[in-house]
């Protein structure tokens, strides 16, 4: 067999079938050392920079190891890249085929049984269920990434889905036929699946408590995208009940009792439906998260009153059991989320914090742990499975620790593999001089003074990413009441349009000036001249007072520890490395990151952040960035005549 180390050196079989395909000394190494992992049952943590080739180098040892091995991605997009793309190039390369499989949540099917009873409540919602209804005749797999022209958020989706409360299992008519059922037959049979990390959370949670397992045994697991795990798995190994779900339970039941309920039960459901709305209505307007105790004078009594009408409505749903396979279920479901709305109210529950997530249509009660680190020990450290961590930003410096501690790997492996680009020579990191401290009300306006004139300098697009959706806001009314100093670039706002429209005509405008937050910190793969600039507003700390935030600072103060350097410095600094790590996305591309948090320079900590974006020089000479863009422009012209 053809050693990995060949397989990516000169002459390899990638050659003829990715375009520019180069060997790079990380890649074959990092490759050997998730064999060596999987052979070995063993724990593997790498940091693999951009450009290393990461997935090339986990898929090629996973198929060529002879072991079933599931591979999860961070979202569903990556998910079907991995198995559409990258999965059947590298099967090519190697020349033997294997039997592969993707695998979602439920809830990315099609329910045949629920769409045969889905409502049409009004035109829009008609008009979509009908062009499910249509699909429905043409897929194979059943999954919703096909069809779109149903936009992904649509309403007629949980329509038309089933969820582990809702689905009626074998004793639905359709069972035979069911697309869930199928694709986890396939996923049984395959030397390979493709999950994403909320069903492997998922998957893990159901086993911790005790449930059917939902994917198929496997010998290795290799997680990418893997710095996303430890904030999931506070979720999923917690407990949650929105106001969106709980109206879509009342709505379901509705309908299935009106054939055998009485008006006195349709009074019931009513009155659940409005403990509900109330408890909306007494919740906090401003959107963000709440830690419950804050906010318990406000929404006590009404979410008492909410567990009394759900109570009240289970015993009398209670007495229809055995009317219909629906009517069971529901009240199945009406007896989970009456012991989890106690569980949420009490407080001497469990060792975890309560809190509320307030959306702009929708609330939701939510209890995490303080800690995972034990849970997450007893699935990965049995010595049954090869467990394989990686992604662009897991270590700060050479120092793994802040990951490993959080998903309790001791006495992992861990190996970090810088990028193969030339970041000293093509990247820059500016910090301009003279803002006012990120606290001040006046310190988007003096970030955007400081970033326009560096347009000027190149012919490339920019990414001004922040921090907070306020400063998202701020930044969109600076630049629309001053449109003609952007002298005709296009000007994009995330939320305006949906975040892939908006790449799509960013890629297209070459020039255009982007405002993000949140969702354009990581993902996004911007490559070419398109982007040459990314500007940070702030060190991305995440708020104190953010309830997830709290639970983690509350574990590590009662273990002695320190908060800040141990788990906010941290968490800041890999942050900051993604949002960076927007820029240089391919051996040719070149650009300069502007840091515009003058703590940088005033705080003690300010060096561990430059020292993440190593080894790009940073400088605060608006000279050096002009004759760094005069260089590289120059020299792109140059390539472009030739």
């Amino acid at each position: 067999m053809q050693s990995l180390t060949e397989f990516f050196g000169p002459g390899s079989p990638l050659e003829s079938l990715l375009p520019g395909f180069q060997p790079r000394p990380g890649q074959a190494w990092m490759a050997e050392a998730v064999a060596e992992a999987i052979a070995t049952r063993g724990r593997l943590v790498v940091e693999a920079g951009t450009g290393t080739g990461k997935t090339f180098a986990y898929l090629l040892p996973a198929l060529l190891s002879g072991h079933k091995t599931i591979i999860s991605t961070g979202t569903k997009a990556l998910q079907d890249q991995l198995y559409h793309r990258d999965l059947p190039l590298v099967c090519k390369a190697v020349g033997r085929p294997a039997t592969t499989a993707l695998l979602k949540g439920r809830a990315n099917y099609l329910c045949l049984h629920r769409l045969e009873s889905a409502p049409a409540r009004d035109a829009v919602l008609a008009a979509e269920l009908a062009a499910v209804r249509a699909w429905r005749h043409r897929t194979d797999s059943g999954d919703r990434a096909e069809l779109v022209d149903v936009p992904e958020d649509s309403p007629v989706w949980p329509l038309v889905t089933s969820t582990v409360d809702n689905c009626l299992g074998q004793k639905c008519d359709f069972y035979k036929e069911c697309h869930v059922v199928r694709a986890r037959r396939a996923a049984q049979e395959a030397d390979l699946v493709v999950v994403n990390h909320h069903l492997l959370l998922a998957d893990l949670a159901m086993k911790e408590e005790g449930f059917v397992e939902f994917l198929p045994g496997a010998e290795a697991v290799i997680l990418d995208e893997a710095h996303q795990i430890p904030d999931l798995a506070a979720q999923f190994f917690g407990l949650s009940i929105g106001s969106r779900e709980l109206e879509r339970l009342f709505e379901e039941l509705r309908a299935a009792t009106l054939p055998v309920s009485q008006p006195a039960l349709q009074r019931l459901i009513d009155a659940a439906d409005t403990a509900v709305k109330k408890l909306r209505a007494a919740a906090p307007r401003q959107e963000g998260r709440y830690e419950l105790s804050t906010v318990a004078a406000e929404i006590t009594d009404d979410l008492q009153g909410l567990r009394a009408a759900i109570d009240d409505l289970q015993r009398a749903v209670g007495t229809l059991t055995g009317a219909s396979i629906e009517v069971d279920k529901l009240h199945e479901q009406l007896l989970l989320a009456a012991e989890r709305l106690a569980c949420l109210a009490s407080e001497d529950a469990w060792d975890g914090l309560r809190w509320l997530d307030v959306n702009p249509r929708s609330i939701r009660l939510n209890l995490t742990p303080l800690d995972v680190a034990d849970k997450l020990t007893s699935l990965t450290g049995s010595g049954l499975q090869a467990w394989v961590f990686t992604s662009a930003t897991l270590a700060v410096g050479e120092d793994f620790s802040h990951f490993t501690s959080r998903m309790g790997l001791k006495g992992a492996s861990c190996i970090s593999f810088p990028s193969p680009y030339a970041l000293a020579r093509n990247g820059l990191v500016y910090l301009p001089p003279g803002l006012p401290d990120p606290s001040d009300a006046g310190h988007t306006g003096a970030m955007l003074e400081s970033v326009l004139p560096l347009l000027d300098l190149t012919s490339g697009g920019a990414f001004c990413l922040f921090t907070s959706h306020r400063a998202l806001a701020a930044a969109k009314k600076w630049f629309r009441s001053r449109k003609k100093r952007l002298r005709g670039r296009p000007l994009l706002v995330q939320g305006e349009t949906p975040r892939d429209e908006l790449l799509r005509r960013f890629r297209e405008y070459g020039d255009a000036v982007l405002l993000g937050t949140g969702s354009f910190w990581e993902g996004v793969d911007v490559r070419g001249r398109a982007l040459t600039i990314v500007a940070i507003d702030k060190l991305p700390f995440a708020s104190p007072g953010d309830p997830l935030m709290m639970a983690r600072l509350e574990f590590i103060r009662r273990q002695g520890g320190n908060g800040f350097t141990e788990h906010q410095l941290p968490l800041a600094a890999l942050a900051l490395k993604q949002g960076a790590g927007r820029l240089l996305r391919d051996p040719a591309d070149y650009g300069v990151v502007v840091l515009c948090d003058p703590r940088i320079r005033t705080r003690s900590y300010g060096r561990m952040f430059l020292d993440c974006l190593a080894p790009m020089p940073d400088t605060s000479s608006p000279d050096d960035v002009a004759r760094f863009f005069a260089a590289h422009e120059l020299a792109g012209s140059r390539e472009l005549r030739a």
